[in-house]
């Protein structure tokens, strides 16, 4: 998203963190707002600082959006209130400085051919260049987000088709998208021409579902039907389920992050279960960097499925060795550094009684920036652990990442700037072991060409030199 660009406060986490999560549904006679409630429910690990609902009942189109959780953005009442037979939900993840109300999704526009809500996962690289482009044309932008770049540019070319519209508007992005959106009368949902974020069809009787992870399907007991292909849209109105491509080709590159650590573990993604190509991260990794001790164990929760598949491999014992407290936010949006780094050990404890006198491998999904990483092996040492082997199940994360990711600059990231042996030494491990790009893409099982890993390789989907500019947007007059 354009506000993705820093303000000057920096992330603290070693989280790789990801932009949001999308859903919708088309039902008439079902109650789609408590429905969408649910799929968002079920997405809230893609984005936790605001959520939202529209709904649509073929003469209008109505929403509510708040700050927080969506527990904390819906009630019954608000609920009750949002009645119609179509529905899309929002869930948002965004940088310090631009988690504001206004910048909440769906959005909604109103322009001479109805009303379009829209909601969207992903991130444009040319999103300046259209803003711009729509700004000498007249338009007035509300919000600091790449997503009213979309709606806007979608409005101003119906003329009386929407599907039309949003076909034009693809053939101008340049990024990664995965939107669901509705009219009064219709839910389209949409991939980037690269497929670099998911996006599921599933249904529910005649009911039809979209949604960012199969997780949500589930939890609204919907049977998946297909993912929706690279460069495609689905239009799903009164006469069912109409598929449409775009003549912009693009070549498979769905994000290789969505299987290391975006989705949910009990997801599928291309017809495979996270949780088990996690397992398989994990065997590959023990593999890789075999080292003797005493337990493995991961960082909760992220490093859980990769730990399970590492024990496993070389036949330590797996067993929990720290406990997460799930009723803590982000460390990072925490006021200042002394109350960040307090918050790390009241997120994270160490169980002492299992690793004193140990030596451990702790398991951990990636690495970015290593502050946590320095914190957490720290603690392990004080609870007594003798040796700490940190194995983290994915390569060395060494380029920005432009398609929705919060790592925008090389600068940020350790393993650009460091060794493999410089960063053990950093985060104060007894040894640090990395999974091989080759080995990730042996453990998944399908050939490197079908994913985007430029931020392990530096090989992105497409040129997007045009639009960049040391490693950041050009954004001078944002």
């Amino acid at each position: 998203m354009l506000d993705a660009v820093k303000t000057g406060l920096k992330p603290e986490g070693d989280r790789p963190e990801e932009a949001c999560g999308v859903f919708g549904v088309y039902g008439p006679g079902l109650d789609v707002s408590h429905l969408t409630y649910l799929g968002i429910y079920a997405l809230q690990h893609r984005g936790q600082e605001s959520a939202g609902i529209a709904v649509a009942d073929r003469h209008d189109v109505y929403m509510h959006k708040a700050m927080g959780l969506v527990p904390q953005a819906f009630d019954e009442k608000i609920l009750g209130n949002l009645r119609g037979d179509i529905a899309i939900g929002h869930v948002r993840y965004s940088t310090t400085g631009s988690s504001l109300l206004v910048n909440a999704q769906p959005l909604l526009v109103r322009y001479q051919h109805g009303a379009l809500a829209l909601a969207h996962n992903g991130n444009l690289v040319n999103a300046l260049e259209l803003r711009r482009e729509l700004e000498a044309k007249g338009h007035i932008f509300q919000t600091t987000i790449d997503s009213e770049v979309i709606a806007s540019l979608i409005a101003q070319l119906d003329t009386g088709s929407v599907e039309d519209a949003v076909l034009g508007c693809m053939e101008k992005l340049r990024g990664s998208y995965a939107l669901v959106m509705l009219t009064k009368d219709k839910l389209i949902g949409v991939r980037d021409p690269y497929g670099i974020r998911p996006l599921s069809v599933g249904v529910i009787g005649d009911a039809y579902v979209l949604a960012s992870e199969t997780c949500a399907l589930d939890a609204v007991g919907a049977e998946f039907v297909a993912d929706v292909a690279p460069g495609e849209m689905v239009v799903i109105d009164g006469d069912g389920l109409h598929r449409r491509q775009s003549p912009v080709a693009g070549k498979e590159s769905l994000c290789i992050f969505e299987h290391i650590y975006f989705a949910r573990p009990d997801s599928d993604l291309d017809g495979r279960n996270v949780h088990t190509i996690r397992k398989q991260f994990g065997a590959q990794l023990a593999r890789e960097h075999p080292v003797a001790a005493d337990i493995v164990f991961p960082v909760p929760d992220s490093g859980m499925s990769a730990a399970i598949g590492y024990a496993e491999a070389s036949g330590i014992p797996f067993t929990e060795g720290m406990i997460k407290n799930r009723y803590i936010g982000r460390t990072f949006i925490q006021p200042n550094q002394d109350i960040r780094e307090a918050a790390v050990k009241i997120k994270l404890n160490p169980i002492r009684k299992v690793l004193a006198g140990k030596r451990v491998i702790v398991v951990d999904d990636s690495i970015v920036r290593g502050t946590t990483s320095a914190k957490i092996v720290q603690m392990i040492r004080d609870a007594g652990a003798v040796e700490v082997h940190m194995r983290i199940s994915s390569p060395p994360v060494r380029f920005p990442c432009h398609f929705g990711i919060d790592t925008q600059t090389q600068a940020e990231l350790v393993a650009a700037n460091h060794s493999p042996q410089e960063v053990r030494q950093l985060i104060g491990a007894d040894s640090l072991g990395y999974l091989s790009l080759e080995g990730m893409f042996r453990a998944v099982q399908m050939e490197a060409g079908r994913f985007c890993a430029a931020c392990f390789d530096g090989r992105y989907p497409f040129d997007i030199g045009p639009w960049m500019k040391n490693d950041k947007y050009v954004l001078e007059n944002d």
